[in-house]
């Protein structure tokens, strides 16, 4: 695997002055973001995909993962619900090791292909959801399990991987590669690895809710008011989309418990319960109802 590879160009990197390992760190950070450019077409057609098959039901956006991989995904799946309001019971991830994992290093539960296979089964994953594998060596048991009995059980699933040709990325319906080679410390995929996962994942990620109508123009009306910051965020945003004052966007927004969306279709005649119908009739994509 590449990933681990020694590369000769940083050896004795423990004797370099301070200023030259720290260059040497983000000269990888900036390669690890360039890796993720030639994955673009695939990370397209992983988020065309997603948002079809989100789009017809009530599947869940699930993701596996282990170690630093899984960690970055669990990070990717806890910003859906307050950015673009995805429900939470349409969102699942499985960490191997479990949700202890996020916070103390459990190594050994990547290599339980056998528990990664169980807790898909125990979700009772199925066709109407989608299932995001990452795992910087493209070979993680846990994770590979995982995405095999979820593809098994028809749900769609996508792999995110850093070395070419590995299990992960033929065992999903997607593969992404994203090449990042050797660290500048030998291994430490955390480092320009974990970069390119995190950018890949917001990138998926993003361009699914934007393409389930979670995004008009380019606000976010999804988001949740759970803070004084954001219920004025959303009153900017009703304001912005319906050219009314901010005032008036803060009383319609009130008046629609916080739903931009529907504050938007109030301020332009609406009634509530109508408002809230045809959003629903339009899988809650403001663009389909206002054109």
């Amino acid at each position: 695997m590449r990933t681990e590879e020694v590369a000769a160009r940083y050896r004795d990197l423990d004797t370099w002055p301070d200023a030259e390992i720290l260059e040497a760190f983000l000269e990888r950070q900036f390669s690890a973001l360039a890796a993720v450019k030639p994955a673009l077409p695939q990370l397209e057609r992983a988020a065309r995909a997603a948002a079809e098959r989100l789009r017809q039901g009530e599947g869940r956006l699930v993701y596996v993962g282990a170690g630093t991989s899984g960690r970055l995904a669990v990070l990717d799946a806890v910003e859906l619900p307050p950015t673009f309001g995805w429900p939470q019971e349409r969102l699942l991830y499985l960490l191997a090791g479990g949700e202890a994992a996020l916070v103390r290093s459990a190594e050994a539960a990547e290599d339980e292909a056998a528990d990664g296979a169980r807790r898909v089964a125990e979700a009772e994953v199925g066709p109407e959801d989608v299932v995001v594998g990452v795992a910087a060596s493209g070979k993680t048991p846990f994770t590979v399990a995982a995405v095999e009995e979820a593809r098994r059980r028809r749900a769609l699933t996508v792999g995110i991987a850093n070395n070419p040709g590995t299990p992960l990325l033929t065992t999903a319906e997607v593969g992404v590669l994203l090449e990042t080679g050797p660290e500048v410390i030998a291994g430490s995929t955390r480092m320009a690895a974990g970069t390119a996962q995190k950018v890949a994942l917001n990138l998926f990620s993003s361009l699914t809710m934007l393409r389930l109508g979670r995004v008009y123009s380019n606000l976010m009306v999804g988001v949740q008011t759970t803070n004084a910051k954001l219920i004025k965020r959303a009153a900017q945003i009703v304001a912005e989309i319906s050219g009314r004052s901010i005032e008036e966007a803060g009383r319609a927004l009130e008046s629609a418990d916080g739903d931009s969306r529907v504050a938007v279709l109030l301020l332009r005649g609406y009634g509530l319960e109508e408002a809230r119908e045809v959003l629903r009739a339009a899988g809650g994509n403001l663009r389909e109802v206002i054109g």
